[in-house]
């Protein structure tokens, strides 16, 4: 084989640490863009929060034929004045953008009292606490700390106490008599039904708690003792002939069992912080069109620190090349920041426009939509869609939605056209609310009157909608 030389020239996106700041920073939620803008703040000096009186937010309010560049709001980029690197979108001179205040709370944080709330008792130590109040002797003391420990946060005791006598040590002499004598103990405590070991006995400590003249409080605990799986069911008819009751018993019955928690210790049970969300848009409706703006509480004020602006201005020898360098870094920071923001700010108003009957009439106007219309629409790639619409949220007049949300599959109609699986959604939502409950309706039944209005969807994807919308089968919806 001959060998030769030869001269190419093409083209290939380099992917700059720059640009994959800008990649990084849009794909993550606000509370991940809050830690890494608290990492960024510690490791570089010249970047610093900026003043709550000189931020502004940009509010978009152009219409459906308008789009905003993705470069809006990029800093400028001026040696003689390095600290005008501010996240304030303040260099955009158009009408589309207003300014508006984003508030006049202090950012001083040693000035700032934040109040914290108490941390709430789990279950155990609320357990123990009563204990510690009962006239007991240390011996039964530490047998019922004993069972308060093996008690699960649903408030169920899920060892036997065959097992639990085992595990004690054999001089202590503890029988499992003194075991059941110590459980009776603990499932006198509050919250009522804890303590118990399976679901029924859960319900008749509540019952039993109750006044002995309660309505119906002998049928109920005949139910939770003996039948409950056929109440679990929904079996009304071998309710009624095992029980020899009518149906206004039964259903009163039903009534008070219905009204008992399932999960006696779920109160204690703490929820953690990262399950709130921040919306980092706002849709609201002005003179008649549905516009979206950026959420200032979300959007971070940054600036370059102007004492070290001032060094490095002063000084532009080698000395100077880390201040250089990190100047460098914090403008790219701010700039891509201000980037990430108006890509969201983008893709939230061209949703807005694609499913503005969605914010007139609620979830069954809402039209089916896939990445690529926004994505051809903006001119960007469905993967930079699919990153601003992952785990961020809009917040609208009928709640916190992700953006992801109002993207989804399609059925088509008998005209021709397309519903959206949202819409469907929906749809099955408002036909279960409406139905008979002595005669709920079936899947079956729920795809023929979708067929009826020229939506033809099967029985299995009718199923599927509707375990996702935790609604049980239509036996489980009986009512007597």
């Amino acid at each position: 084989m001959k060998q030769s030389l030869q001269l190419r020239l093409s083209q290939h996106l380099a992917l700059t640490p720059q640009l994959q700041q800008s990649i990084r920073l849009l794909q993550l939620s606000s509370l991940e863009l809050g830690q890494e803008l608290e990492q960024m703040l510690q490791e570089n000096p010249l970047l610093e929060r900026g003043s709550e009186e000189d931020a502004v937010t940009p509010n978009y309010t152009g219409t459906d034929s308008q789009t905003v560049d993705t470069e809006v709001g990029a800093p400028a980029e001026t040696p003689e004045s390095p600290d005008s690197a501010e996240t304030d979108f303040s260099s955009v001179e158009s009408e589309r953008w207003d300014k508006v205040s984003s508030g006049n709370a202090s950012s001083d944080d040693d000035n700032e009292y934040l109040f914290q709330e108490p941390d709430a008792p789990t279950l155990r130590e609320h357990l123990l606490e009563q204990l510690r109040m009962m006239p007991l002797s240390e011996h039964d003391q530490a047998l019922a700390a004993l069972l308060v420990d093996a008690i699960n946060e649903d408030g169920y005791l899920d060892q036997p106490l065959e097992e639990l006598a085992e595990m004690l040590p054999a001089e202590l002499e503890i029988d499992l008599l003194e075991l059941q004598t110590a459980l009776k103990l603990v499932q006198h405590l509050d919250p009522l039904g804890v303590g118990a070991r399976n679901l029924a006995e859960c319900l008749e400590l509540q019952l039993l708690a109750q006044p002995e003249d309660t309505p119906q409080r002998d049928m109920g605990l005949l139910i939770v003792r003996n039948h409950l799986p056929l109440l679990a069911t929904r079996d009304y008819a071998r309710l009624k002939k095992n029980l020899r009751c009518d149906d206004e018993t039964l259903r009163a019955a039903q009534l008070l069992i219905t009204r008992l928690d399932p999960r006696p210790g779920s109160a204690f049970t703490r929820i953690e912080a990262d399950h709130y969300v921040q919306p980092e848009v706002v849709v609201k409706k002005v003179k008649g069109m549905w516009l979206a703006s950026l959420n200032g509480e979300a959007v971070p004020k940054l600036r370059i620190n102007r004492m070290y602006a001032d060094i490095l201005t002063r000084n532009r020898d080698s000395s100077s090349q880390y201040l250089s360098t990190q100047m460098q870094e914090a403008k790219w920071f701010i700039k891509n920041i201000q980037q990430r923001f108006a890509t969201i700010l983008r893709v939230s108003q061209a949703i807005v426009d694609r499913q503005r009957n969605f914010f007139e009439h609620g979830d069954v106007a809402m039209r089916p939509m896939v990445l690529r219309e926004i994505a051809d629409e903006l001119g960007l790639h469905e993967s930079t869609i699919s990153r601003v619409t992952t785990r961020k949220y809009m917040l609208t007049p009928s709640g916190v939605y992700e953006l992801k949300y109002f993207f989804g599959s399609h059925v088509a109609t008998e005209s021709g056209g397309a519903c959206s699986a949202t819409a469907i959604r929906a749809l099955i939502k408002q036909f279960v609310a409406a139905e008979e409950p002595r005669k709920p309706l079936s899947d079956n039944q729920i795809a023929d009157i979708l067929g009826q209005q020229g939506i033809v969807v099967a029985r299995r994807t009718i199923a599927k909608y509707r375990e996702s919308l935790q609604i049980p089968a239509a036996n489980q919806r009986k009512t007597i």
